[in-house]
């Protein structure tokens, strides 16, 4: 069926995804948990209260009682679901996706992330099957419960002593708005003025795109910035589901994702010294090193929430960054939270030590390309490829994620490294490289895009 993926559920509605096929879904996931209570939230597109009823109906035709959050951000999902007596439960979003999209992000008792190996791919086998669906002999219950007013006392507490400050915020017309007003009332009560950006919810997402990795979408965000001279601390754009952001800083220039999760790295160590960090490994090599500067303990893993939340709870992580923009919080059930990051975010500025620009500036030592991507009939051919052309000269070689293959270490000049990994989500292989000096950089993206063939955007 195509929208069984490796962390959630995504599909076109009325061509991948209805009703029917939701009302499956829901049975099949209660059947697969042996839940007795699951939590089921929604977002804001127009047909969500549609599948998130057919999703319930599912549930409660297994037997399980069903506690529905109403409208959520995926983040507030995952505090429901951390918080309240449940064995699990899931957020009707199809996260960045268009108008046209809908799924389904799940989880366990705990806010323990469902993948494809872990549970998804069992579910797509009850749904696909020509089984009829299983009915109890008692249909569960179902009660409403509010969340938000808990939600909002839960982001408070990442923020306890706020400096005055002004910061623009764009919703993207996405499930932060749903969030941002009440909080913006509480923070102003404590000096802090959220400058607000598109928080009218609208599942058409008529401003642009809900998908803050985009440049273009950030660039909406730093020209606000820019207006206005020295008036704000910065700004955070947040995608369709909150459960990621991306910040700009007081002159709207954006600061890369993995340099986010180096300068809160420093913040969350002061506090928590000695503590395991997460961090994805295509990230840049700045962020281990800062993670390691400020007594903390580096640990890299392979692209993926599943796997970054499993990591942080063997090795009781403090705090986990992707490059994509997701933050993962041990004080939030292992699990990402935008919201969670933002308020990190004020609480750092508020000790008025220096500006987001300089906190930023002395982490970009190292040049990277970004993420490139390919399209590439034969990924695994291509991977071997790289293999056989970079393994023999390199300092180092992994498989964890794709190909890692490094070259020198940080600490001696020159160096250089590249991943090239498939796309969970998409028929692309992804390129991720950096070095020491932008010359070397460019010289050695521009060997491997030769033997990948032209980028896609």
């Amino acid at each position: 069926m195509g929208i069984f993926k490796a962390y959630d559920i995504r599909g076109l509605v009325g061509k991948d995804l209805d009703e029917t096929i939701a009302r499956r879904i829901g049975n099949a996931f209660a059947l697969d948990l042996g839940a007795k209570t699951l939590v089921i939230g929604r977002d804001m597109r127009s047909h969500s209260p549609a599948i998130q009823s057919a999703i319930i109906e599912g549930v409660r035709d297994a037997g399980c009682d069903v506690i529905d959050i109403g409208l959520a951000s995926t983040p507030m999902a995952y505090f429901a679901i951390g918080s309240l007596a449940c064995d699990g439960g899931l957020n009707v979003t199809a996260s960045h996706n268009g108008p046209a999209w809908n799924g389904f992000k799940l989880c366990r008792s705990g806010a323990r992330p469902v993948s494809y190996e872990t549970g998804i791919g069992q579910i797509e086998k009850r749904v696909v099957s020509s089984a009829p669906i299983s009915v109890a002999p008692k249909r569960g219950s179902i009660r409403k419960e509010e969340v938000l007013g808990r939600y909002l006392d839960h982001l408070l507490k990442f923020a306890p002593k706020l400096a005055p400050m002004r910061i623009v915020v764009d919703a993207a017309n996405g499930m932060a708005g749903f969030i941002l007003p009440e909080l913006s009332k509480k923070l102003a009560a404590r000096g802090v003025e959220l400058v607000p950006m598109f928080w009218d919810l609208d599942g058409n997402f008529p401003n642009h795109e809900a998908n803050p990795l985009k440049p273009d979408i950030m660039e909406i965000l730093a020209k606000e910035v820019r207006r206005h001279p020295g008036r704000f601390a910065g700004g955070a754009s947040f995608d369709g589901d909150a459960d990621r952001c991306a910040f700009v800083d007081e002159k709207g220039t954006p600061i890369a994702n993995d340099l986010m999760t180096a300068m809160l790295s420093r913040e969350l160590l002061a506090k928590n010294p000695g503590s395991a960090i997460i961090y994805d490994l295509r990230s840049s090599w700045v962020v281990p090193e800062t993670i390691t500067k400020s007594g903390g303990r580096p640990i890299r893993e392979r692209v993926g929430h599943s796997f970054i939340k499993e990591t942080m709870r063997r090795e009781k992580g403090v705090f986990g960054g992707e490059l994509s923009g997701h933050y993962y919080w041990r004080d939030h059930f292992y699990s990402d939270s935008a919201m969670v990051a933002f308020m990190h975010v004020l609480q750092m500025l508020s000790d008025g030590a220096a500006p987001l620009s300089e906190r930023a500036d002395g982490l970009r030592k190292y040049f990277a390309t970004g993420e490139i991507n390919f399209e590439v009939a034969d990924k695994r051919h291509a991977i071997e490829l790289l293999k056989h052309r970079f393994g023999s000269g390199a300092a180092r070689i992994d498989e964890l994620d794709g190909i890692t293959i490094e070259f020198g270490r940080v600490d001696r000049k020159p160096w250089w490294w590249f991943n090239v990994r498939p796309s969970n989500t998409e028929p692309l292989l992804r390129l991720n490289l950096e070095a020491s000096d932008a010359a070397l950089r460019d010289e050695k993206s521009e060997l491997i895009v030769s033997l990948l063939g032209k980028p896609v955007h």
